[in-house]
C-alpha cells in the first residue's frame, strides 16, 4: 500500500520538479585597491534537467546578491528650540551592507508576496528588524530610511527584467558594485520560479578583500588602534607641510 501511495505522490509532482542549476560567475573574488572604482560581476548558468521543457507559465530565474549584513541602529532627527536633536531610535538586528536583486521578468510575475516571506528576497524582507520599542510609532519607518540611503548611494538594487533567459535554459545577468564596498564574503542566490513558485534554488559566495597597503592598514586599525592613530597624524601633518610648501614655492616664483 505504501509503495502505491509513494508512486502516485511522484506522479503528482509539477515536471519541473527536477530542474535545477548550474552556475557560472565571470569572478568569486573581488580585491579593493586603492584604485577601485567598483566592480561588475556577470553571473551566468544553465538549467539541468531530466525531461523536457515543461509545458504553460515559463521559467523564471531571479539572482540576488549580499553583502555582509550587521546590526544598524537608526536615529529619527527633529528640530526643537532651532537646532536638530535625537528624539528616537531602533536597532535594526541585520541590514546587508550591499544589495542587489535581478529578475527576468517584472518582480510579481517573477515571485510571489508568500515565496519573497519564505525566502526573503525582496530588499525590504532581506532586512530583519525582530522588534523596537512600544513607544516609538511607525517602526517600520526606520528601516524604510536604510533602504531609501542605500538606495542612493547604489548599495541596494533592485533590477527588473535585467536577466536574459534562452529557450528556458541558458540564463545570465550583471550587477554592478560600487566603490564604497564592505569587503567580506558575498552569498550570491539563484532562484529558478514557475508561477511565481520557487522550485530550485541554488547558493555560492564572493569573496571582497582589500589587498595590499589597503589590508596592511585596516588590519592595523584593528590589531593597533593607537599605532594607526599616530600613523594617520603623521601622514595628515606630513600632507599638510607638503601642500604649504608647494603654495609657498609657487608664490614667491
Amino acid at each position: 500500500m505504501m509503495r502505491w501511495l509513494f508512486l502516485l505522490v511522484l506522479m503528482a509532482l509539477p515536471a519541473w520538479a527536477e530542474e535545477e542549476v548550474v552556475l557560472g560567475l565571470s569572478h568569486d573574488r573581488v580585491s579593493i585597491t586603492a584604485d577601485f572604482n567598483g566592480s561588475e560581476i556577470l553571473i551566468f548558468g544553465a538549467i539541468k534537467r531530466e525531461t523536457k521543457i515543461p509545458e504553460g507559465p515559463p521559467l523564471q530565474v531571479i539572482v540576488s546578491l549580499a553583502g555582509p549584513s550587521r546590526e544598524e541602529t537608526v536615529r529619527r532627527k527633529e528640530r526643537r528650540f532651532g537646532i536638530w536633536v535625537n528624539t528616537e531610535s531602533v536597532v535594526v538586528d541585520a541590514a546587508p551592507s550591499f544589495y542587489a536583486v535581478a529578475t527576468s521578468a517584472p518582480w510579481r510575475e517573477a515571485i510571489t508576496q508568500t515565496e519573497d516571506l519564505r525566502y526573503r528576497v525582496s530588499i525590504p524582507r532581506a532586512i530583519r528588524s525582530v522588534g523596537a520599542p512600544m513607544s516609538v510609532m511607525n517602526a517600520q519607518a526606520f528601516s524604510d530610511a536604510i533602504i531609501r540611503i542605500r538606495k542612493e548611494n547604489g548599495l541596494y538594487q533592485l533590477l527588473e527584467n535585467t536577466v536574459a533567459v534562452d529557450q528556458q535554459t541558458l540564463f545570465r545577468t550583471s550587477i554592478k558594485m560600487p566603490a564604497n564596498l564592505t569587503e567580506g564574503a558575498y552569498e550570491a542566490r539563484i532562484f529558478l520560479t514557475r508561477e511565481g513558485r520557487v522550485i530550485n534554488q541554488f547558493d555560492t559566495v564572493i569573496d571582497v578583500q582589500k589587498v595590499g597597503l589597503e589590508r596592511w592598514l585596516y588590519g592595523l586599525s584593528r590589531s593597533n588602534p593607537m599605532a594607526y592613530g599616530l600613523l594617520s597624524l603623521t601622514i595628515a601633518i606630513l600632507a599638510g607641510w607638503g601642500a604649504s610648501t608647494a603654495f609657498r614655492m609657487l608664490r614667491n616664483g
